[in-house]
């Protein structure tokens, strides 16, 4: 079964599904609920009383994509997928795609694992976009057919992309602009250089959004999508993200690092609608600030 509501009126969730469903078993309905089959505006949720407010979409996913996300990790979400592409939290700790020394557990692998039901004959796939590091939590594009990966990397410098930071020490001012030429001296470690020829051009805008005595929670912009460009720069103002050991941060409270993409907006491969997708700020950083 497959259903989408609008709420109306304020209510539980348990109730609401009741007064939906009437001529569907009581134990049926919280079986949808037990099972993870009832989605509150994109996300699971498994709270009989979990509160709805006026404009809240409730939906009843079906059997087989209830059991297709269960191959994929606790903490890595779906929040949205259509014909051709899917947009997913990805939780820190997990690689974007294949690296030397891991292979399966990476945000790539599963999807495909997603996409296809579980059936390594199947020919379903996803396309990489973009990548998140590894430490990095928060929100990506995949793409369903190679048409869409085209247009979504074609104009990816036009998406709009945010990130959150919980940074050591305190950012100079209130906002402002990050830029510098980027530099590898190796796989591992990109730093500020003199222009030149292996250089490459980045720019990063920031936000202070909290202040505390030692660490601050910025907002920030990318005008470039360099690599590892927001630890570079923050790090290059003396204020490296808190758990950036690579980049010298002193403290790492929260044991990871903390940078989350938290909003990521472009327009769809296909229809051309513009669409806008936002994650908090996971627990564990939001504690620090």
């Amino acid at each position: 079964m497959a259903a989408s509501y609008t709420v109306e009126h304020s209510a539980e969730l348990l109730a609401f599904l009741f007064s939906r469903n009437p001529d569907v078993k009581k134990t049926k309905v919280r079986q949808w609920l037990k099972h993870g089959a009832i989605h509150v505006n994109g996300r699971s949720t498994t709270r009989f009383n979990h509160p709805l407010e006026i404009g809240d979409s409730v939906s009843i996913r079906p059997k087989e994509e209830v059991q297709a996300q269960s191959l994929l990790p606790r903490a890595m979400k779906i929040m949205f997928e259509d014909e051709a592409l899917i947009v997913v939290d990805k939780p820190e700790r997990l690689l974007s795609i294949a690296s030397a020394t891991e292979r399966e557990k990476t945000a790539y692998s599963f999807l495909t694992d997603y996409v296809r039901r579980g059936d390594p004959r199947s020919r379903e796939r996803v396309w990489i976009v973009h990548r998140l590091d590894r430490d990095t939590s928060g929100l990506m594009v995949f793409a369903k057919t190679e048409t869409a990966k085209r247009i979504l990397q074609r104009n990816w410098e036009e998406t709009e992309k945010r990130y959150l930071a919980v940074v050591e020490g305190n950012p100079p001012d209130e906002e402002g602009v990050m830029s510098s030429h980027l530099d590898e001296n190796g796989p591992f470690k990109v730093f500020s250089a003199p222009p030149g020829e292996r250089t490459r051009y980045a720019v990063t805008r920031y936000r202070v959004l909290k202040r505390r005595a030692d660490t601050a929670l910025i907002e920030l912009a990318l005008e470039t999508g360099r690599r590892n460009q927001i630890r570079v720069h923050l790090a290059d103002i003396d204020c490296p993200i808190v758990g950036d050991r690579k980049y010298d941060a002193r403290t790492d409270p929260a044991r990871r690092l903390a940078l989350h993409s938290s909003s990521l907006e472009f327009d769809h491969p296909v229809s051309g609608e513009r669409m806008r997708f936002e994650s908090p700020l996971p627990r564990e950083l939001a504690r620090l600030v």
